[in-house]
């Protein structure tokens, strides 16, 4: 089945460059012209990825993935024609799933699409018809965005939700530092050890609160595994 692409850029030209790269893929595209559009689009459409350019007027990229990250968890690639790794920092953070830089190879961009695509697509195995994972007293559930532990809702930022999925999608493997954010986000930059240690105490301390001690558990010389959830 055709996946379903929707390109946001206030470029004419750039939009026509990606759909006919993605539709020479065999994808299905839709455009919007500007933030309020894709917010909009997202809503009617139900698309299976977004190509969000994060420098257009008005309403930019950035704000557009914020607003989705409070409803939806439709994959998210950037376009930029700043190459900031404060802006790639930035849209990761809050929810991108990766970054391409302009000018773009669109044979690269397609690549990455489907790249992103395949990842989401293997981690529904473990998900129920309604996007949620569950594991114990542990449940996420991808369409809301939202988890609980014991019925309590756990507030967790855009990264650290995405890891937790990527833990619940193979909730039996132990996953290195590299594994770990892998699992969450293409990622293009590089991330250091204790930045995704943090992440993981982070985690941790939140479920902690709420009288889990140990969500995460640590496998010495390895990384990390899920805990049981009990």
């Amino acid at each position: 089945m055709s996946k379903s692409i929707l390109v946001v850029d206030d470029d004419p030209h750039i939009r026509d460059v990606i759909v006919y790269a993605l539709e020479k893929a065999d994808m299905t595209t839709h455009i919007a012209k500007d933030g309020l559009q894709a917010l909009e689009s997202v809503s009617r459409l139900q698309p299976d990825l977004v190509v969000l350019d994060i420098n257009m007027p008005e309403m930019d990229g950035l704000d557009v993935c914020r607003e989705l990250r409070k409803t939806s968890d439709v994959p998210i690639l950037f376009l930029s024609s700043r190459d900031d790794e404060i802006d790639r920092i930035i849209g990761l953070e809050i929810g991108g799933d990766d970054y391409v830089t302009k000018p773009f190879s669109p044979r690269e961009l397609v690549a990455r699409v489907n790249v992103i695509l395949k990842r989401m697509q293997a981690r529904v195995p473990a998900a129920d018809e309604t996007g949620q994972y569950q594991r114990g007293k542990l449940v996420l559930n991808s369409e809301r965005h939202e988890v609980h532990w014991d019925d309590s809702p756990v507030a967790l930022t855009p990264t650290e939700f995405a890891i937790l999925k990527g833990f619940l999608g193979q909730p039996d493997r132990v996953f290195d530092r590299n594994n770990v954010m892998a699992q969450s986000y293409d990622i293009n930059i590089h991330v250091s050890d204790r930045t995704i240690d943090s992440h993981i105490r982070h985690i941790r301390a939140k479920f902690a609160s709420l009288g889990c001690e140990m969500l995460i558990e640590t496998v010495h010389g390895v990384g990390y595994k899920l805990g049981p959830c009990q």
